[in-house]
């Protein structure tokens, strides 16, 4: 006789101001990814686009608006841009290394740096190692986090200039949370070289897609998402390519509308919509 199935219970947050969007609330649903079946759920919920926080699957569920959409780069058939080819070029000697998801002191010393360049006075900014431990190591599917270092010295790993929590779906990889030295006199790109690399680790492994997470027209912290091609994004009938015409107009307006420096401390929030260690789910809905 076969166990029981499952079904996971979702539950909805209350209202909050959004932290991309002035004047908007926002609100997400959620469920909890537990037990020997976390994988299986965690892949299902990321092709209708959900996202991953510790054991927590989230989305947006905001009344009256859908600007949040998710988006994945077709690994096999990405084509880079010559910038992209440049910032390939210029980082191909860093070492790229998967490890278990284990948090290190060092891991947090450079997301301290990143949040108070990238992010000042947003939700993360007020995470302690203890919180930085939990985003890590708290996840109930397969992940692990993928280490930039620069080359070997006298034998000795290299410093730690990048670092991407990433989960391994069965169709891709999600790149869960992202950070890196925003301040390297030598290296420009590197955010946008980790998710390069990212596209070439699921070509490789013959996995076709690389989740993003959200992209929101509007909100400039999310445009640097848009660059890549071939993009899909999730809409009513599913998921579907960006129209070419479209996508090279959203691209030409990123460059004409280069990111405010400090924005991130105006709108507050964390990056990609992820929640906070510090948030606390209070649930309204069953």
């Amino acid at each position: 006789m076969s166990a029981p199935v499952r079904f996971p219970r979702f539950y909805v947050t209350a209202p909050a101001p959004c932290p991309y969007l002035p004047g908007r609330q926002e609100r997400k649903v959620f469920t909890e990814l537990a037990g020997p079946d976390s994988d299986a759920l965690n892949d299902a919920l990321g092709r209708i686009g959900f996202r991953r926080s510790q054991t927590v699957a989230y989305r947006p569920s905001c009344a009256g608006c859908n600007a949040c959409v998710s988006v994945r780069v077709v690994a096999e058939e990405f084509v880079p841009s010559r910038t992209q080819t440049r910032t390939m070029q210029k980082n191909a000697d860093l070492v790229a290394t998967a490890c278990r998801p284990w948090s290190t002191v060092e891991q947090y010393d450079l997301l301290q740096q990143y949040l108070k360049a990238r992010h000042p006075g947003g939700g993360m900014s007020a995470m302690d190692s203890m919180d930085y431990a939990d985003m890590i190591e708290q996840t109930p599917v397969t992940s692990y986090v993928v280490e930039y270092r620069e080359p070997d010295v006298d034998g000795r790993p290299g410093r730690l200039v990048g670092a991407c929590l990433t989960d391994r779906q069965n169709d891709g990889l999600s790149m869960i949370y992202s950070f890196y030295d925003p301040h390297h006199p030598d290296r420009s790109g590197l955010g946008n070289y980790i998710i390069l690399d990212h596209i070439d680790r699921a070509a490789k492994a013959g996995l076709p897609y690389v989740y993003l997470g959200y992209w929101i027209e509007g909100s400039s912290r999310m445009q640097y998402k848009i660059r890549y091609r071939p993009l899909e994004r999730l809409g009513r009938e599913g998921w579907e390519r960006f129209d070419a015409g479209r996508q090279d107009a959203l691209i030409a307006a990123t460059v004409s509308q280069p990111r405010t420096e400090g924005e991130d401390a105006r709108v507050g929030g964390s990056k990609d919509n992820m929640p906070c260690a510090q948030d606390q789910y209070r649930i309204l809905e069953g």
